[in-house]
């Protein structure tokens, strides 16, 4: 077939638009947070954080024994009865607002260091996580000083010392959500950011030191699941927060059975697009997109399971493989990247495990024809069509660029398809009726049910799940309560 003027004129690329990295300051060596100063681990240990892009080594990373645990939770301690819980909330406040102007201040540089060490697209890291981190402290320095308002005649008092776990999922953001109402409400804190991601936080920790913070109030520590174990377990924890995976949710909730300690846990997710006939279908796709692809499927509350209602389903799956053939695999740093690296080549495995399980248990599977580059844990974001309610790429979480598509024809049907899967975090209904969107809303069993979008949130709106997706809400006037005793 001769090539004619008009296609050689569309057949084009974007040229490349790396973010600079000569600003960003990575130590090669970080130490633990602890009592207002960076220490070295007890016996001396380091571990290697790498670029799932490039799998070069970004910096050694200290781990924290048992020895280092108690160290930093008896220091969060001693600021607790000594400095914080007297402190009037008006000059918490101030703290707590300090830190967001800082993260603000150095947005870029955080934006950077999330993507060099998440593998998540620049445009996610730049204009998502690092504003929403900034936001949620802004957010809870406005509660610090009014909490009786918002507990009238409960008489709201802090619970004590809040040992906080990460995920590598969102390491800035998730960090903000944690300490932020934490400090609101009074409490000191030891944070343990996920081992493979936790740059972004020991920056944060670099922010806290110079923003003034009493010594103590947020203790920054290191290390993988015996770190955390060491925190859960320790005796002089008042309060436990969790966000990860499912499995270690419940070994923790097993863990505090008995014991007075508060817990939150947020889990994983399987969260539903629910597309009726009369939904705005480009609308629907971009959204679709973003809900699973654009960041990696890397998100708890991914929209990763697709049910589109039989007389639209031909259409609107064109228009998804046309929207799919369109997206940038590639390096994170590019600009123009839509989908970025899998954060571990741990991870990427065990995505390519579930690629395999779909097509054996009789899925098809679609996968743009894009180029990923040769070096770092890259994944084509990937169609399953003709999924059922019992393939196990429908009911597990499988946290990667994978998304399986089913069709309905009722209301009824796609609300017990739905509600069908041992996870309840999110859900998102694509449909031009609002008396639709309200009915499934009070029927889906799902924390968070956006309505002709997906993936929006905001510091003042509570998040979390229902089922196997945990218990408590962060965010919102909902994300002091697990840190106040009333």
């Amino acid at each position: 077939m001769q090539t004619t003027q008009a296609d050689k004129i569309f057949d084009w690329a974007y040229a490349p638009a790396p973010e600079a990295t000569d600003h960003v300051h990575i130590n090669k060596k970080y130490d633990l947070f602890i009592d207002g100063k960076f220490v070295k681990p007890g016996k001396g240990k380091y571990t290697n954080t790498i670029s799932p892009s490039t799998e070069q080594l970004l910096a050694q990373v200290a781990e924290a024994d048992e020895k280092d645990v108690d160290k930093a939770v008896k220091a969060a301690k001693s600021a607790y009865d000594k400095t914080w819980k007297k402190m009037p909330g008006k000059e918490k406040a101030k703290y707590i607002f300090r830190i967001a102007r800082m993260i603000q201040e150095r947005a870029r540089e955080f934006s950077v260091i999330e993507t060099m060490n998440g593998g998540k697209p620049i445009r996610e890291s730049r204009d998502i996580d690092i504003p929403l981190a900034a936001n949620h402290f802004f957010y809870y320095a406005g509660w610090a000083d009014k909490l009786d308002y918002a507990f009238p005649n409960r008489k709201p008092q802090p619970v004590g010392v809040a040992g906080q776990i990460i995920p590598w999922n969102f390491p800035l953001l998730m960090a903000a959500w944690k300490i932020a109402p934490a400090l609101a409400t009074g409490n000191t804190v030891v944070l343990k950011p996920a081992e493979t991601t936790p740059l972004t936080a020991l920056k944060l920790a670099e922010i806290i030191q110079e923003s003034g913070l009493p010594d103590g109030v947020v203790n920054i520590i290191t290390g993988a699941g015996q770190t955390g174990a060491a925190l859960v377990n320790h005796s002089l924890i008042n309060k436990v927060a969790f966000t990860g995976s499912t499995e270690v949710g419940k070994v923790i909730q097993k863990a505090l059975a008995g014991s007075n300690k508060k817990l939150s846990l947020e889990l994983g997710g399987k969260g539903a697009h629910i597309v009726f006939e009369d939904a705005p279908i480009d609308q629907a796709v971009e959204g679709i997109v973003n809900g699973i692809f654009f960041n990696q499927g890397h998100v708890c509350c991914a929209g990763s399971r697709l049910f589109v209602q039989e007389s639209i389903a031909d259409k609107l799956i064109d228009k998804l493989k046309d929207r799919m053939s369109s997206l940038i695999v590639g390096d994170p740093l590019d600009k123009n990247t839509d989908i970025g690296a899998i954060h571990s080549k741990e991870q990427l495995d065990k995505i390519n495990q579930y690629l395999s399980v779909g097509k054996k248990e009789g899925a098809e599977m679609y996968q743009p024809s894009c180029i990923i580059p040769k070096k770092g844990f890259y994944c084509k974001p990937t169609l399953f069509l003709n999924a059922s309610q019992s393939h196990r790429i429908v009911q597990e979480e499988i946290f990667g660029p994978v998304l399986a598509v089913q069709t309905f024809r009722t209301i009824e049907e796609v609300i017990e398809k739905a509600n069908n899967a041992p996870y309840g975090l999110s859900a998102g209904v694509w449909t031009d009726k609002g008396s639709r969107i309200f009915n499934l809303t009070s029927q889906l069993k799902a924390g968070v049910v956006w309505a002709n979008t997906y993936n929006k949130f905001d510091p003042a709106s509570p998040f979390g799940g229902y089922k196997e997706s945990g218990f408590g809400r962060e965010g919102g006037l909902h994300g002091l309560m697990p840190y106040l005793n009333l």
